[in-house]
């Protein structure tokens, strides 16, 4: 069996076109989803860019060995590969290559995880420099239309370095692993025409989130408006531009994607391998007045697409909790028959829906902040509710069913204290489980099991 892993960055679970709640039009990736198992809960442990994807190859959560932050950060931790599953793979014979930026160790490449063949960016920046030396960018953070043609784009480009990939492997009599690790869609957004006016920002409605008051909020909420420069950004004027720049490199991604899945079937390898597509986390892209991510929970960054098409397997939609970065390894372990690692931070996605009853039924995910400075926060979540604890400032609670955009902090409310210690205890044994390194302190325990807490000027 074969195993294809396609990772996108910075997706939102809410802009495809099979989940029906942004009109993001992605054919390929919606076929996909009508062969797959799509799971409609999935979450990231934690929404940055290099330690999600240092989850996925060592299978445990990123707090538990230092990976807060991206590596390009001070202090600046990665993970070692004492063990990791794609070294497995490569061990019993698999053929084994990883595309795109290896956003996992500013000093080791994909070898030292058991990666065979490394396709990085330089071959498309080469062509870049060689056949646009003049290319100009507007719009900052906000993004732009690419003078970049779209077989030129880097979502073009990565696609035929993924079919070539696969041509090489199938006619190999070895079964083989692929990692395509996309840019896309992180911003800067710059689509190529067509996709850069596929979408009228006109018709873009805002996202529940947008319009927060940050009332009752902790300070780093609007601080990182005044940082990045957004507090004075509407919706009607700036983000929803952006939002259609946004859909628009999504709708490209998917056209690029929908070459690789056909390379599968041409070269007959569709019902020999598992497919797997998700993403490091979303993206706040106006939501809360905010861009990018870091310092907050919002499922805006830490819900996540995630969908698995494995043959004999019947597609289906799975509402069970998920954790992508770290139920993915489990997954491969124990759909290719690989030696278990001992570690117990994911368990294996369920298939059927005889495997629903043994899923979560709450799902943890932590940040540490990063751009402006450290700001440790801690999350949990279930059906309705989201307790978020922020260790230096006040605490979060919100009603989902009432307020899906998280705007209305209850954490102070004398109904919800009950709900507030039930849900700050199951944080607290969850924390311990993964090994998280703060929840060891008594002092800091204090806070969180017996909310020894100041909520501020603003709840008196």
């Amino acid at each position: 069996m074969n195993l294809l892993l396609i990772n996108a960055d910075q997706l939102r679970h809410d802009s495809l076109g099979y989940r029906g709640l942004r009109p993001v039009k992605t054919p390929n990736l919606d076929r996909l989803a009508e062969e797959s198992v799509v799971y409609t809960r999935a979450f990231t442990p934690l929404p940055v860019c290099a330690p999600a994807r240092q989850a996925i190859l060592c299978g445990r959560h990123p707090d538990s060995f230092g990976a807060q932050w991206n590596y390009d950060q001070v202090p600046a931790p990665t993970v070692q590969p004492e063990w990791c599953w794609p070294r497995q793979l490569r061990e019993r014979g698999y053929n084994t290559a990883y595309l795109g930026r290896f956003h996992v160790s500013p000093t080791l490449h994909p070898d030292a995880f058991g990666y065979g063949e490394w396709v990085s960016w330089a071959g498309h920046k080469q062509l870049l420099k060689e056949k646009y030396p003049n290319a100009r960018y507007t719009g900052g953070w906000l993004g732009c239309e690419s003078p970049v043609a779209l077989e030129d784009s880097g979502t073009h480009w990565m696609a035929g370095q993924a079919v070539q990939m696969i041509e090489k492997f199938a006619a190999q009599d070895k079964p083989w692993h692929i990692w395509v690790d996309y840019e896309e869609p992180h911003l800067p957004c710059r689509p190529s025409a067509p996709f850069s006016t596929m979408y009228d920002p006109e018709t873009i409605e805002p996202w529940d989130g947008y319009g927060d008051a940050f009332v009752r909020k902790p300070y780093c909420h609007r601080q990182q408006t005044i940082s990045w420069g957004t507090d004075e950004m509407t919706w009607e004027k700036d983000f929803r531009y952006m939002a259609a720049r946004y859909f628009g490199v999504i709708s490209q991604l998917d056209q690029a994607i929908g070459r690789i899945l056909e390379a599968l079937e041409r070269t007959g390898q569709k019902e020999n391998t598992i497919v797997a597509f998700t993403s490091d986390h979303g993206d706040m892209c106006g939501s809360h007045q905010m861009l990018d991510k870091h310092y907050v929970l919002y499922d805006d960054i830490c819900r996540v697409p995630l969908m698995v098409r494995v043959p004999g397997v019947m597609p289906r939609a799975c509402d069970a909790f998920v954790s992508n970065c770290l139920d993915l390894p489990f997954s491969f372990i124990e759909w290719l028959g690989l030696e278990h690692p001992g570690i117990e931070h994911g368990r294996a996605l369920p298939l059927s829906e005889s495997d629903d009853a043994g899923a979560r039924d709450h799902i943890v995910s932590t940040s540490n902040g990063q751009q402006f400075g450290l700001y440790t926060t801690r999350m949990i979540r279930d059906d309705r509710w989201k307790y978020v604890w922020n260790l230096t400032d006040v605490d979060e609670l919100y009603d989902l069913d009432n307020d899906p955009g998280e705007k209305i902090n209850l954490i102070a409310e004398p109904a919800q204290q009950t709900r507030v210690a039930a849900m700050r205890r199951q944080l607290n044994d969850d924390l311990h489980a993964h090994g998280d390194p703060f929840v060891g302190s008594e002092w800091i325990n204090r806070q969180l099991l017996e909310g020894k807490k100041h909520l501020g000027a603003s709840f008196e």
